[in-house]
């Protein structure tokens, strides 16, 4: 690990970003141009101190998975992505599989979406970019987070969703998960998402017996959020060709009822929001 090297290519990186490139407001005047570390660390999710630790040549080795977060918060290139998993002593990750490098112009649709839940995640569901209003509309997706586990073992995940409308995208989970294991067998990581789900929810495990086949398209889905209540949002899906990504955007018909809320829960769900301040998250 070049500690020094590292430490010079993120406060580089960290010095050409403005506020408005990663989704946050300008605030009041900066005396240097750039983020602030306390912004880069509350973008990937690490105490600002560790971050802080990396800039000045004497913090820890992160782990592969932070690396991918710094790549993410910084809006690294593909290229500038793998320098810093090299200066960090990391083999790149290799696109053997969907990858989890969000590209920046990705990222900037996202950042620049205000007022609409939007997040990008692999086609098997592993959670790699939320926006602020996603946050407050399902709460923060955990490093290594992925929706169909999400949905299938945790019951706070869970009751998001109308109790009516559970059964419905517990089969539409399972059957774009069989559409994508079976286009890419190869890639080990949706089958072992499979096997971990067989082997740990019996209602996953008969929903996969059945064989059903569907790959995840645009719908209307309905969140019942514990504060504003009842959302019916259109969902939109983008694709992302080449590297197995989505990207995830919901919307409320103006004039309805679930717009007013949309609205309420951007004011009301943005104002609870808090920059991490814990130690770095660790693989889940």
């Amino acid at each position: 690990m070049n500690r020094t090297e590292l430490a010079d290519f993120l406060r580089r990186g960290r010095a050409r970003l403005e506020p408005s490139d990663v989704g946050l407001p300008a605030g009041s005047r900066r005396r240097t141009p750039g983020l602030r570390r306390e912004e880069v660390a509350a973008l990937t999710g690490m105490s600002v101190d560790y971050y802080t630790r990396l800039e000045q040549a004497r913090g820890p080795h992160p782990s592969r998975q932070m690396l991918g977060a710094l790549a993410r918060a910084l809006r690294l290139t593909g290229d500038e992505r793998d320098h810093l998993f090299h200066l960090a002593g990391e083999e790149p990750p290799r696109a053997t599989s969907a990858s989890a490098h969000v590209r920046p112009g990705l990222l900037l649709i996202l950042d620049r979406l205000h007022d609409a839940p939007a997040m990008v995640m692999t086609d098997y569901g592993d959670v790699l970019a939320q926006n602020a209003m996603a946050v407050a509309l399902a709460g923060e997706a955990t490093a290594g987070s992925n929706l169909v586990r999400r949905f299938f073992t945790d019951p706070r995940a869970r009751a998001l969703c109308p109790p009516e409308d559970r059964p419905e995208h517990a089969r539409s989970h399972v059957a774009n998960l069989r559409a994508v294991t079976a286009a890419r067998p190869d890639d080990p990581a949706p089958a072992a998402l499979v096997a971990e789900l067989r082997s740990t929810s019996e209602e996953f495990a008969l929903l996969w017996e059945s064989h059903e086949v569907a790959v995840r398209r645009a719908a209307t889905k309905r969140f019942l959020h514990p504060t504003v209540g009842l959302l019916e949002l259109d969902c939109e899906l983008l694709l992302s060709s080449g590297d197995h990504q989505q990207l995830i955007v919901h919307t409320a018909r103006p004039g309805t009822e679930s717009y007013e809320r949309l609205r309420l829960l951007r004011v009301v769900g943005l104002q609870n929001m808090a920059p991490a301040a814990g130690p770095p998250t660790g693989p889940r």
